[in-house]
């Protein structure tokens, strides 16, 4: 199972991954794997563990050039490298989320710039359709009211969206989904949706794209072998 959440913050992206992360535990026998979640600059977790806030504002710290370098650098990393036995894998915005706040947020990753994220974006989309295409891409909506209220309820130390600027970030979601070349896609809009709802809506819409792997795995682990 390859999985790629994307969605504005606050949308609910990380609690759905650690979400159907649980839900394979159950159903499959066996977790995900680590889920990577790296590209809300400067909660990079995962790799080994989240960063503490000294190491966040450090992050904070570095000019445009050095956050592109860095952030592209994670980008590759991520990326499948070569025909490998199928494996779960399960990344959070990736390419797509590093590309939109990038821009409305750190100032880089611009047309004509040598970090390009339009260019960028379309090698790391070529390299997961060739060697992962598995890969289902989950957009992770919810309303401009429903962002506003749980930044209230539950505000993000450092985050990168607020009040001003959440409806350009949901449309820019919106149309980096759209323009996406991943053909495998499940929408979910979490804005009244309890956690388990939104969880079993994504096993629900899962079930067309259910690799063979998984298909024997859920049989298997039906069946107690």
């Amino acid at each position: 199972m390859r999985l790629l959440f994307v969605g504005c913050e606050y949308a609910g992206t990380t609690t759905l991954a650690n979400g159907i992360d649980g839900w394979a535990r159950e159903a499959l026998g066996s977790g995900l794997g680590l889920i990577h979640d790296h590209w809300k600059i400067p909660h990079t977790s995962g790799h080994p563990d989240n960063t503490t806030p000294e190491e966040q504002e450090m992050l904070l710290a570095l000019g445009p050039k050095l956050l592109e370098m860095h952030q592209r650098h994670s980008l590759y990393y991520h990326s499948p490298k070569g025909s490998a036995p199928e494996t779960d894998g399960v990344l959070i915005g990736y390419h797509i989320e590093d590309t939109i706040y990038a821009r409305l947020i750190f100032g880089y990753g611009g047309e004509g710039s040598a970090g390009n994220r339009t260019v960028h974006s379309k090698v790391i989309e070529h390299l997961l359709l060739q060697h992962v295409p598995e890969t289902v891409l989950v957009h992770v909506k919810a309303t401009p009211e429903a962002i506003k209220q749980r930044m209230k309820e539950n505000p993000h130390a450092h985050a990168l969206v607020n009040e001003d600027n959440v409806d350009l970030v949901l449309q820019a979601f919106d149309e980096a989904v759209r323009h996406s070349a991943i053909g495998k896609r499940i929408e979910l809009d979490t804005s009244s949706s309890t956690v388990d709802e939104s969880v079993a809506e994504l096993v629900q819409k899962m079930e067309p794209n259910w690799t063979q792997r998984d298909q024997v795995r859920l049989i298997r682990h039906q069946l107690g072998r």
